[in-house]
């Protein structure tokens, strides 16, 4: 067949579809009135425009000003020929597209309705998802259940921009339904995985980008993204890019304040220095301390910018690398010393009230959270990382599986039998079509960590007391082990520490031998107390008994003296 033939063919295939859309159109019409009027609209689109081709060619303006019944047509024979209509029509008219791709794909439409609705979106929501995802469809020039992954993002993107080029603003009637329609097409297998928050609709602006670094320094950018690509290798990809964001300020404040270098062997002491200073002046997390003051990085990311960089440049001088400086220009010094408080945890009589708290609250999924939280003392991490078959049995036991955490382990936790069965009740009601296999989503989501945070606020409010963190529950249960008399190797295991110095900080909170040694030294000095307030005139000098130490003390002052005289001191 020849070029100018299989152009004829296509040609006769579409004048035959198009042909075939406007008699279901019209066939499809209720009574007799209801046909006319469909009829002259098909005419009257033959008259004015001819194809759909000549419809798409013909301005916005002139489409969107059209008679009603010619506008209806079009969307019509549009979507059961697959023809590709112009974005810009696609959102500037007031056609009703999810109406008529549903009266195109009614089991399509219905299967959508039902996905959606068991993922606990409401019905007005799910409306709205389908009314943009026929937009999307639309757009794509095929039919929503034909959509490929990749097909779904470029349509998506496409609309999504164009509806913020018509309005000028990104509308809430926008960013709310395609935040939910991205789960559930994920869910179908037509969508990437879904983000935690709207990456899509409300992207943050980098204060530096590479593309600027590469015109101004591209040796230094050239050396920096060399070993991000090898770290990339051997980490996971948030430490990876928390390195990035160090190198990329860097970067940018030498490119801004210090133009003349442009490579990593031209980086010197001073640079260092200006770094640490622009670094200390930036805000914070929180806009405000708690004295009311714009806040500042906190000491902890302060000493993490500047381990970054020193890890920087040590590697890359001991893999030879040729842009490297004579001497590294950071110093361990550099970082901040860091406080060691005690941590913070709820004392026995908060912890209940914390836990009535937790199983009055009246939303599942908030209960399941903090209860899985202070029953476990898992991280928070680890609870958004569980699995819906996390739930394991061991002999006659059940115990909860974590996942690969901070410390790059796995372990099992006993389970609490009340747990057992909030996951067991929870896993029942989960819809079994989701394509995750994450045991905590919300609404086919993953949960943010907020949620979280969120959640055990809500709960210590209930409780009647401040802010608590979900570490602090972890704190907490690690508090009453050792207070109980469990073993600090035991612990460890429960919390999954990497060695025992992680554990022993819960020791310096309740320490046992010395607390009873404290109270039983402490009742003969009371004993001593009144002793003396009681003595005859002239009063005696009371003194404590050769045993009112206790042994362990006695012990403590023997090794002191041994090391005096080791020392040179002298005993007399």
């Amino acid at each position: 067949m020849t070029a100018s033939s299989a152009g004829v063919s296509v040609e006769v295939s579409v004048m035959t579809a198009f042909a075939a859309a406007a008699d279901a159109y019209v066939q499809g019409a209720q009574g007799p009135g209801g046909a006319r009027c469909r009829r002259h609209g098909v005419t009257a689109f033959m008259a004015r425009f001819g194809s759909l081709t000549g419809w798409d060619a013909a301005p916005v303006a002139e489409r969107v000003g059209a008679r009603s019944e010619i506008v209806s047509f079009a969307a019509f024979a549009a979507i059961h020929t697959g023809f590709v209509l112009d974005p810009l029509y696609v959102v500037a008219s007031g056609c009703r597209w999810g109406k008529y791709q549903a009266a195109a794909h009614p089991q399509v439409a219905a299967e959508f309705f039902s996905q959606a609705t068991t993922l606990g979106f409401s019905t007005s929501e799910v409306r709205s998802m389908w009314s943009h995802l026929a937009r999307i469809a639309t757009i794509a020039g095929t039919a929503p259940q034909d959509l490929r992954v990749e097909q779904y993002t470029h349509a998506r993107t496409i609309f999504h921009d164009t509806v913020i080029a018509v309005r000028g603003t990104r509308p809430q009637s926008l960013s709310t339904p395609l935040f939910g329609l991205d789960t559930v097409m994920f869910h179908r297998g037509q969508a990437p995985p879904p983000d935690l928050r709207r990456a899509w609709t409300n992207r943050p602006v980098a204060e530096v980008d590479w593309a600027d670094v590469v015109i101004h320094a591209p040796v230094l950018a050239a050396t920096m993204r060399r070993y991000l690509d090898q770290m990339a290798l051997s980490l996971r990809s948030s430490s990876v890019d928390c390195f990035e964001a160090t190198l990329r300020q860097l970067a940018g404040m030498l490119v801004r304040d210090f133009p003349g270098v442009t490579t990593v062997a031209g980086i010197e002491r001073e640079h260092i220095e200006a770094y640490k200073t622009w670094l200390s002046a930036r805000p914070g997390y929180r806009k405000t301390g708690s004295d009311g003051r714009p806040s500042r990085l906190s000491k902890t990311t302060l000493g993490m910018r500047l381990g970054h960089l020193r890890a920087f440049f040590s590697r890359i001088t001991e893999w030879g690398y040729d842009d490297v400086p004579t001497r590294i220009p950071v110093y361990s010094t550099d970082k901040p010393l860091l406080d060691k408080p005690l941590p913070k945890f709820l004392d026995d009589a908060q912890a209940a009230a914390f836990m009535n708290a937790a199983r009055a609250l009246p939303d599942p999924l908030e209960q399941l959270m903090v209860l899985i939280l202070a029953r476990t003392g898992m991280r928070r991490g680890e609870l958004l990382g569980l699995s819906v078959d996390a739930v394991v049995q061991i002999g006659t036991g059940y115990w909860l599986r974590t996942p690969v955490g901070k410390l790059h382990t796995d372990r099992y936790i006993p389970l609490h039998p009340q747990l057992k069965d909030l996951i067991d009740a929870w896993i029942g009601a989960r819809p079994g079509w989701q394509a995750t296999t994450l045991l905590l989503t919300e609404r086919g989501r993953p949960i943010p960590p907020t949620r979280v945070d969120k959640a055990v606020a809500k709960t210590a409010a209930a409780a009647g007391f401040g802010h608590v963190h979900p570490h602090q529950l972890r704190h907490t249960v690690a508090t009453q082990a050792v207070n109980r008399g469990m073993s600090l190797e035991a612990i460890a295991a429960l919390l999954g520490h990497r060695d025992l110095s992680m554990t022993m900080v819960y020791a310096r909170i309740a320490d046992r031998t010395v607390a009873d040694e404290y109270f039983a030294v402490t009742k003969k000095v009371e004993s001593l107390y009144a002793a003396t307030e009681h003595a005859p005139a002239p009063a005696h000098h009371a003194v404590l008994p050769a045993d009112a130490a206790g042994p362990a003390m006695r012990a403590l002052r023997a090794e002191a003296t041994k090391r005096l005289l080791g020392n040179g001191y002298r005993g007399r």
